[in-house]
């Protein structure tokens, strides 16, 4: 099929930023794009072809839109299932394909299909909602402290929580949930792997993650992980092989926990462009929003090396301010070199929302390091 300057229509279910960081590699290649989202607002509207609005999680409206297009991806789980299971019943090419996606849209689900099929993870036990975990706890089944997590809903650090006593569950959702055992880790790791429908499949490096300690999102994203060469073939190893069981097509992002004795445990993965693959715009040879585009059309992936040290920080909303998006001395950075900022769209700013990111590219990772920090201490997301 011939995707540039042709009638060829790629669609794109969510018009966030991870959207609208692809829609930068679909107007490189001239590929014409429809994105459907619920915000009228959303990120994407200003970059692709065709924009609606809509719930993604209705399945007439996201039946409907499928209908328009040649091939269809996400940039959120959160998406109808059965709207893409029908579709691709129907012949539409849905990548990454829903039956993927069902096994990794609810993390219990996602949870249980580690231990089926023998992949490392922390071990763990899901309740139907909070009110059985709090029996099971009452009579001694689950012991504290322990990691809660909601199955569904969650991002961004909302849907979790570390319990370490019984008061730490007031005022969470009577949800499904899942308790999962603290497991002590010296670092959270992460490797995105890319893999088209003919089977070609490669890595990014292992990246290492520096995590805000109140919001519980990344801070940081740092690659290559300062971490030892052996560790970082074992992560590759498992992500490969985690890929090789969801049988995906297009990007997953498979966050891991390296354990005081050097384990990989996989906490969670994501069918999709990822926070932790961003720093690739500047640092790779091919960035993941490319390669995911490669992947979903089937083309020959792009070499996912490093040029240099790539380092990214991320750009959420100060606490205390809500309202209209301020970036207050965003113009300081760009005298900077190596350093590229780069800002969603999001007209609202609120405490811990996601914003933008920066990108640090140096040949000297300590000197990309210390620069990073600086730009964390300069840069403020406030609202007027």
């Amino acid at each position: 099929m011939n995707y540039f300057s042709s009638d060829f229509k790629l669609g794109i279910l969510g018009g966030g930023q991870l959207g609208k960081m692809l829609l930068f590699d679909t107007r490189k290649f001239d590929i014409q794009t429809y994105v459907l989202d619920p915000s009228d607002e959303a990120p994407c509207k200003i970059a692709c072809n065709h924009f609606f609005q809509g719930d993604l999680m209705d399945f007439e409206t996201v039946y409907n839109f499928g209908k328009k297009v040649d091939v269809l991806t996400f940039e959120i789980e959160l998406v109808n299932l059965e709207a893409l299971e029908k579709l691709e019943s129907e012949g539409k090419k849905v990548y990454p394909s829903p039956k993927t996606l069902r096994l990794i849209q609810n993390k219990g689900i996602q949870k249980e299909f580690y231990s089926k099929n023998n992949i490392p993870t922390a071990p763990f036990e899901r309740f139907e909602n909070l009110e059985a975990l709090k029996s099971h706890i009452a009579s001694s089944a689950v012991e504290m402290p322990f990691v809660w997590k909601c199955t569904e809903f969650g991002y961004d650090g909302n849907g979790v929580k570390i319990i370490r006593q019984a008061a730490d569950l007031d005022n969470l959702p009577n949800v499904e949930c899942i308790a999962e055992t603290m497991v002590p880790f010296k670092n959270e790791l992460a490797v995105i792997v890319c893999r088209n429908p003919s089977g070609e499949i490669k890595t990014y490096p292992v990246v290492e993650m520096e995590f805000h300690p109140e919001a519980n999102q990344v801070e940081y994203v740092i690659c290559p992980a300062r971490i030892d060469e052996k560790v970082a073939e074992k992560a590759r190893a498992i992500a490969l092989n985690v890929s090789k069981q969801f049988n995906h097509v297009g990007l997953l992002a498979v966050e891991m926990f390296q354990t005081e004795d050097d384990e990989i445990l996989v906490n969670e993965v994501a069918p999709r462009p990822h926070n932790s693959g961003h720093y690739s715009i500047e640092a790779s040879y091919t960035s993941q929003f490319e390669n995911h585009l490669r992947a979903i059309l089937d083309l020959p992936l792009g070499n996912t090396d490093s040029k240099v040290a790539g380092i990214m920080v991320n750009l959420v909303g100060a606490e205390g301010f809500s309202g209209n998006v301020v970036y207050k001395n965003i113009e300081t950075i760009l005298g900077w070199n190596g350093v590229t900022p780069h800002i969603y769209g999001k007209k609202q700013t609120r405490p811990f929302r996601k914003m933008g990111h920066v990108t640090i590219a140096n040949e000297n990772m300590a000197e990309a390091r210390r620069i990073a920090e600086d730009v964390k201490n300069t840069i403020k997301v406030i609202s007027n």
